[in-house]
């Protein structure tokens, strides 16, 4: 493929239109996953929390990146389930698993960042 028929673009183009898709995912997924809103909202408040309590540089980053690991998972998450529903609305069992396994991504990366949090601040 040559540089010239890159969908994307190359050099500044490609960049900028990388932040307009990155700017439309944020505001489907703040539309329409009310998880996503919730979690985003509880890393707003925990980040001023890890910020003060955080005793150290390495501290304060992995509970930081600890709640930004959620977000990255729920992302996935939506992203797994519209494309199994652009794929049609009738049970499959690949389909179901498929949104289960994802839904089991999210609750896995919650309980991690309880873990570390509790690790961090309390140990």
């Amino acid at each position: 493929m040559t540089t010239q028929s890159k969908p994307n673009g190359i050099g500044l183009t490609r960049l900028r239109n990388a932040a307009v898709c990155s700017r439309n995912g944020l505001m489907y997924i703040w539309k329409n996953e009310a998880a996503f809103r919730q979690e985003a909202l509880l890393c707003l408040l925990c980040v001023p929390v890890a910020l003060f309590l955080g005793g150290n540089g390495c501290e304060r980053a992995v509970l930081i990146g600890s709640l930004c690991m959620v977000l990255v998972v729920e992302i996935v998450n939506t992203a797994i389930e519209c494309a199994i529903d652009r794929i049609g609305s009738e049970h499959h069992q690949l389909s179901g698993a498929a949104k289960d396994l994802g839904s089991l991504a999210v609750a896995l990366a919650l309980c991690g960042t309880g873990i570390v949090w509790l690790l961090v601040l309390w140990y």
